[in-house]
């Protein structure tokens, strides 16, 4: 009886060993996240132009991740299963806006907002396709690739560290950065986004998580986003006070209020994450 003909991969050699497959795919998602990010912040002025080119290089980046990873790992992308998106979004873009929501009244309540008035609807459109560029591109390389690969190799664990030490760093090349700043959202971002990854293995929820977070906190409220030019939102906001309390130049992002209200989601997340895989076994 004859040997049944096994397919042969597509892949070339070099690019099977896991730690090249790793390095590839960060640096030409990590290109396309410089690239998008540059377009979006260029044309942040237009509002409209930010936004078309925004939700544009968002769609893109995921049809692009999808095609990359059936060639190379021969495999359909689940973790970005559209029939999971329209749950996933809605409930990590709820969740996004509350977190900072409670972030924003916290600073407020002890003194920490000094003026709020009325911004720009032209900021606000800018900020949407800002965001949705960079929640998109962002998750792609620190959820999708660094956190999975590594966690399929190494644990969650060693995941969890390695993404949110990168992402922290990711960080420091805005302006008003700072390394409080950088530990801060390695800290509260990265431990939530890559639990909220590892709980629900889907990238939608962090995609929803991430951009709902940043809208509250540029396209809503108008305060600073991680230390980035602030190109304006619906509302205008002046924050003073200590820098633990306020954020400082880096923003609200580096207050002990938004370490406060991301950390226990991502204890959460990681809680149910690791009852889940108990109860599988």
């Amino acid at each position: 009886m004859a040997e049944p003909t096994r397919e042969k991969s597509s892949t070339p050699g070099w690019l099977r060993p896991v730690w090249v497959r790793l390095v590839v795919l960060l640096a030409g998602f990590g290109a396309v996240m410089a690239v998008v990010g540059l377009l979006t912040g260029a044309l942040a002025g237009t509002g409209v132009g930010s936004l078309v080119v925004g939700v544009a290089g968002a769609v893109g980046a995921l049809w692009l991740y999808n095609r990359v990873i059936r060639t190379l790992e021969q495999r359909p992308a689940t973790e970005i299963d559209r029939s999971a998106a329209p749950r996933g979004l809605r409930n990590g873009v709820l969740l996004g806006l509350g977190l900072f929501t409670a972030t924003f009244l916290l600073i407020a309540m002890v003194g920490g907002v000094d003026s709020l008035g009325w911004g720009s609807v032209l900021g606000f459109l800018a900020a949407v396709g800002i965001n949705a560029g960079a929640a998109v591109t962002e998750e792609i390389v620190f959820r999708a690739v660094l956190f999975r690969i590594v966690a399929r190799q190494w644990g969650t664990g060693v995941a969890l560290a390695v993404s949110a030490a990168l992402f922290g760093l990711l960080h420091l090349v805005n302006p008003g950065a700072s390394v409080w700043g950088a530990v801060a959202i390695a800290v509260e971002a990265g431990l939530m986004l890559g639990a909220a990854y590892a709980l629900t293995r889907s990238l939608w929820f962090p995609i929803g998580l991430h951009f709902g977070w940043n809208m509250a906190e540029g396209g809503l409220f108008g305060t600073t986003v991680s230390g980035a030019t602030n190109h304006g939102g619906l509302l205008h906001t002046v924050l003073d006070g200590p820098s633990a309390i306020t954020g400082g130049e880096f923003g609200p992002e580096a207050s002990v209020f938004a370490i406060l209200a991301c950390g226990i989601p991502a204890l959460l997340f990681l809680r149910a994450a690791r009852r889940r895989d108990r109860a599988a076994r």
